[in-house]
């Protein structure tokens, strides 16, 4: 099939090089000139696994184009929206400027049969609207939200585990839901569930898994807490919770909380949704979820200042993490990075390091130092907060290696992804979140 993505950010570059790649003709259009000359090129804009591979497969099987021409979305038969929708500055809304200026560029080049297939995480209530602006091309407009994880995008695209399309009723919704369906035929072949709602709950989807999500983590987070003022360990609470078929072990990991461009503002957004709809004390819980998330910070800069006596000025902190999240070099909202900067703050000598963040980081951290090899951070270190769970630290750094490099063998494990017994053994003093 010819279709088009409007917006080649996180979501839409993945989406483009993923549908590419089972066999579509896809153009990628954005704005921004550097980002469709880089893609063009064959570089992914932003770390993510198999993406620049995954481009480059497409330009070279002529499948995949990228441009800034609204116009050359003329001829696909289906566009999918996927362009951001961040905070709104100086509120919790999501801002819909990138949504409604996609939807404007894109409705001269629509014809009758048409289906616009919106990805974008929005309000729900949005879809209503611009379903009414689509409908009098001829198009059709459905909402299919993405559920990606950073770091496993690419794998998410292509093997989904459910597909959400959002149809208005009649023969045109039932039209655009059979376009869809032929879209994702690999993945439904494949087995994964397609499930076709009305607009209102497919925008709804997204929105409530995120919530979930993120509370499920801080609830975890708000067990730490009181396994810490009672002795208690955290993750052995979780491993029991765990064994709970109905509640599950997934995401029940202990540390500095989430973070990232989509969990954090999108909790918000939600919340404030449903405050517009006059429901606001349904989520209102959700306050308390942002709340738990960061305090999780204070957390993790504490246990380096008791542990290192009270007093941080001066002392050298190797900080092994800036992404929010690992295989990603996202540094949006990253709890590691608001770490590394309090410690700065309170007069410390930080090194971060990263496997992928390090450029980005830089550019909104410069005060910060950066190493990007992970022995040369840690040499001389007063303590060592790791923060970001990447392979290099939890599983191919062991406590006798760091332990040669480092002046004082103090660890803060923000992110409980270490052998505890393994590190006190070798002699360094070892503290978790919500561990003894």
């Amino acid at each position: 099939m010819r279709m088009s993505v409007i917006g080649c950010g996180y979501l839409g570059a993945v989406h483009a090089a993923a549908m590419a790649s089972i066999g579509h003709d896809v153009i990628g259009i954005d704005v921004d000139d550097s980002k469709v000359q880089a893609l063009s090129a064959g570089t992914a804009p932003f770390f993510e696994p198999q993406l620049s591979e995954l481009v480059q497969a497409g330009l070279a099987s002529g499948r995949l184009r990228f441009s800034t021409r609204a116009a050359d979305a003329a001829g696909a038969s289906v566009h999918f929206l996927a362009v951001g929708t961040p905070q709104l500055a100086g509120g919790h809304s999501a801002d819909l400027r990138f949504v409604d200026a996609a939807v404007d560029a894109l409705i001269p080049h629509l014809r009758p049969g048409d289906v616009v297939a919106g990805k974008s995480t929005v309000p729900v209530g949005t879809a209503a609207g611009i379903s009414e602006r689509i409908a009098e091309t001829g198009a059709t407009l459905a909402w299919n939200p993405e559920f990606l994880r950073e770091g496993w995008a690419v794998h998410d695209t292509i093997t989904p585990d459910r597909i959400v399309v959002g149809v208005s009723t009649g023969a045109s919704g039932e039209r655009a839901s059979e376009t869809l369906r032929e879209v994702y035929h690999h993945a439904i072949d494949a087995g994964a569930p397609f499930l076709v709602t009305d607009l209102a709950t497919a925008e709804l989807v997204k929105g409530a898994a995120n919530a979930f999500l993120a509370t499920k983590i801080s609830f975890i987070n708000a067990m730490a807490e009181i396994a810490e003022a009672s002795g208690a360990d955290v993750t052995l609470l979780a491993d029991a919770l765990g064994h709970d078929t109905r509640i599950g072990r997934r995401y029940l990991g202990s540390g500095i909380g989430f973070g990232g461009g989509c969990l954090p503002k999108d909790i918000r957004a939600f919340a404030a949704r449903a405050e517009e709809l006059g429901r606001g004390e349904s989520v209102g819980f959700l306050h308390e979820v942002d709340a738990i998330n960061l305090r999780r910070r204070d957390r993790a800069v504490e246990l380096v200042v008791d542990s290192l006596g009270g007093l941080v000025f001066g002392k050298r902190i190797a900080v092994l993490g800036a992404a929010f999240k690992p295989f990603s070099d996202d540094i949006r909202d990253s709890p590691a990075l608001d770490v590394a900067v309090r410690l700065r703050g309170l007069g410390a000598d930080v090194m971060v390091t990263d496997p992928a963040a390090i450029d980005n980081a830089r550019a909104v951290q410069p005060q910060l130092g950066y190493e990007p090899e992970r022995d040369e951070a840690l040499r001389g270190a007063d303590a060592v907060v790791v923060v970001t769970e990447w392979d290099e630290y939890r599983r191919q750094l062991s406590p006798e290696h760091a332990g040669a490099l480092v002046s004082g063998r103090v660890i803060i494990d923000g992110r409980n992804c270490l052998d505890s017994s393994a590190w006190r053994a070798a002699g360094w003093a070892y503290h978790g979140m919500g561990r003894r």
